[in-house]
């Protein structure tokens, strides 16, 4: 006789939790028992959010260019906004998965992450930073407003692993900045061959050791280690 549907109930801890209060467990107990319960459900969680993202990229949907944009001296095609949320949150929605965006400005960089939630809730998210647009005799506003919508575009493109067909030439002001670990190890060099930071900073083009972009990241270790050489 095959066990097995019994053997999968027994991992939910939901089970034991049952048992537990029929057979009058001490408070301490179910406190642990309901902390167990929590993780398992993390867990599924995080799996049923890696299967359903493995599923939708198994099967993607085609993203085409359907916008031309001209202003001034500024011509370029890109995939709407819309048509990039419509077509990739059909899909996504089809696997018990939707996107949402949040947005901050710190100085004259603004940053916008993207967020993919799964029904279960677990959910992962990816944060992309640009100055305001201000290219084409656009207003304050008009510059903020175009970065936002740039960057809502790219993050979700980036979290899903998709892109336009022929990625949008529109993107020349998008600045991506160290990760905390690279931050992280770019300081402990700082500090371990006592290097001077002003001056480090100075050669970088930037005014603090965050603002460094991932691009110039390797640029920053081999003159750091270069300094340590010495």
């Amino acid at each position: 006789m095959d066990n097995a549907p019994v053997v999968i109930e027994r991992q939910n801890p939901a089970v034991m939790i049952e048992v537990a209060l029929t057979q009058g467990a001490d408070l301490e107990k179910l406190e642990k028992l309901l902390e167990l319960q929590e993780r398992w459900e993390r867990n599924e969680a995080r799996k049923a959010y890696t299967e359903a993202m493995a599923a939708f990229k198994a099967n993607p949907p085609k993203i085409e260019k359907n916008k031309h944009v001209e202003f001034g001296n500024t011509k370029y095609n890109h995939a709407s906004l819309d048509n990039v949320t419509e077509k990739i949150n059909s899909s996504l929605s089809t696997h018990g998965l939707h996107a949402s965006w949040s947005t901050a400005q710190n100085g004259g960089v603004i940053s916008v992450t993207c967020k993919i939630t799964h029904t279960l809730g677990h959910c992962e998210e990816t944060t992309l930073s640009a100055s305001a647009d201000a290219s084409g005799g656009k207003n304050a506003i008009q510059a903020i407003g175009s970065t936002v919508t740039y960057l809502e575009r790219y993050t979700l493109l980036a979290i899903t692993g998709l892109a336009t067909e022929d990625q949008d030439n529109d993107g020349a002001g998008v600045v991506q900045y160290i990760t905390d670990k690279q931050l992280s190890q770019i300081s402990d060099y700082i500090d371990n061959y006592k290097v001077d930071e002003k001056a480090f900073l100075k050669y970088m083009g930037v005014d603090s050791v965050k603002s460094i972009t991932a691009k110039d990241f390797n640029k920053a270790i081999s003159a750091l280690k270069s300094k340590a050489k010495k």
